[in-house]
């Protein structure tokens, strides 16, 4: 089906959505200031941030069933004012309960939900260009920290942090409520002129598969534990950054503050890098080098102890960790449809969540176990990157099979 629709003017606007809502990662910046401001310990305070991610399968999927039902605009504007309500809200707490309810909850709840609209909605108007889509739409969401790190602590050291949090929630609800306006649902089985998606087609028929559907499929179970692995060393990285660097590497804590930010640089980079690469390879051998990189990374982590070695190390993984997040929604598409990718790509998307949960235990725990240093975890994400890539091998092995029963018949 083909309908008027400005499909970049959706992009643009989704990813200015984005912009707002990926600001979540920037948490550091506040949770210092909060801790002084309140005299609440640290681990009380980054209770928070857990909320915020732990909750966010649930919105994902939710948002997902609404875009799938033609509701991609609600989803979005809902869950884009709840993200900017929660800051706001969250410069008037006096308690952590209250904390752990603004941002935690009515936080975590709207940036699912923004996310999985937009991100879902968005990459239905682009079967061509799946890859680079994906990738402009979460590089938004990995990019946004860079923007509200440095607001956010100019107005902490000009005010305090209640006005910090105050401030940006408000000015992400007016950015969005106004991107909200350039946004489009995308009309059901959208296929722009020109172009006929074959690794949909069936007989001449599109192929949709609803998530109970998908769960029966034997691809499922692989694509969500290549979602796991893959993630598994960026995560790690993105909680510790800081840390590595300072413990294992001798640096500053400005020093390290620095590759935290060029961490968060590459991680939105590879979202459009390895997206557009996929478009072009193919999304299989693009997670084969994506994972082939993080091994390489992971060893010169290991093996260097200059501040050279935490450099390269530090933009490889932030690449492929952004690479990972762009290349999935497109895998999702292509094995189950456009018409239920909300829905489908939320569940998936626990896989994400599963890694959120271990990656930054596993590496706290070892670390304290061996004096600081991080050497052993690395090992644990060289093996989980291994057992991705031969997933990854598994994967596209059953495709081909596939692919050729269906030629055959």
């Amino acid at each position: 089906m083909n309908a008027k629709v400005n499909r970049w003017q959706v992009l643009i606007a989704s990813t200015a959505v984005l912009l707002c809502t990926g600001a979540v990662y920037a948490f550091s910046v506040f949770a210092g200031p909060l801790s002084v401001e309140k005299g609440w310990t640290m681990t009380e305070i980054m209770l928070a941030f857990t909320i915020n991610a732990a909750i966010g399968p649930i919105p994902m999927i939710f948002g997902g069933f609404l875009t799938d039902k033609g509701l991609a605009k609600w989803a979005i504007v809902i869950g884009g004012v709840l993200f900017g309500l929660g800051f706001l809200l969250t410069g008037f707490v006096t308690s952590t309960g209250m904390l752990y309810l603004t941002y935690g909850l009515i936080g975590g709840f709207g940036q699912g939900l923004a996310y999985s609209g937009c991100l879902s909605n968005t990459i239905k108007l682009f079967p061509d260009k799946k890859g680079l889509a994906s990738g402009i739409i979460t590089a938004g969401m990995g990019g946004a920290a860079i923007i509200a790190a440095p607001i956010g602590n100019y107005f902490i050291e000009n005010n305090d942090v209640f006005y910090a949090f105050r401030s940006l929630g408000i000015a992400y609800i007016i950015v969005i409520v106004i991107a909200s306006f350039f946004i489009k649902t995308a009309p059901a089985n959208y296929v722009p002129e020109g172009f006929t998606p074959p690794e949909m087609m069936r007989g001449g028929k599109m192929i949709n598969k609803n998530w109970k559907q998908m769960l029966r499929s034997p691809y499922f179970y692989l694509i969500f534990f290549m979602l796991c692995t893959g993630a598994f060393s960026g995560l790690m990285i993105a909680s510790n950054a800081s840390v590595i660097g300072q413990q294992m590497f001798g640096l500053s804590a400005g020093t390290a503050a620095f590759y935290v930010s060029l961490y968060s640089l590459s991680n939105c980079a590879g979202r459009v890098l390895w997206g557009t690469v996929s478009d072009k390879l193919g999304r299989n051998k693009t997670l084969n080098i994506i994972l082939s990189v993080i091994i390489a990374a992971l060893i010169v982590l290991t093996v260097l102890s200059s501040q050279l070695g935490f450099a390269i190390g530090i933009i490889a993984l932030g690449l492929c960790f952004g690479g990972v997040m762009g290349v999935f929604p497109p895998i999702v598409m292509e094995n189950y449809g456009p018409v239920n990718q909300g829905v489908n790509y939320g569940i998936v998307f626990i896989g994400y969540s599963t890694a959120a949960f271990f990656a930054p235990r596993v590496a706290v725990s070892m670390a304290s176990a061996s004096g600081g240093s991080f050497t052993n975890a690395f090992y644990v994400a060289i093996v989980v990157a291994c057992i991705g890539l031969v997933l990854n091998i598994c994967y596209s092995q059953m495709k081909k099979a596939k692919a050729k029963e269906i030629v055959e018949a």
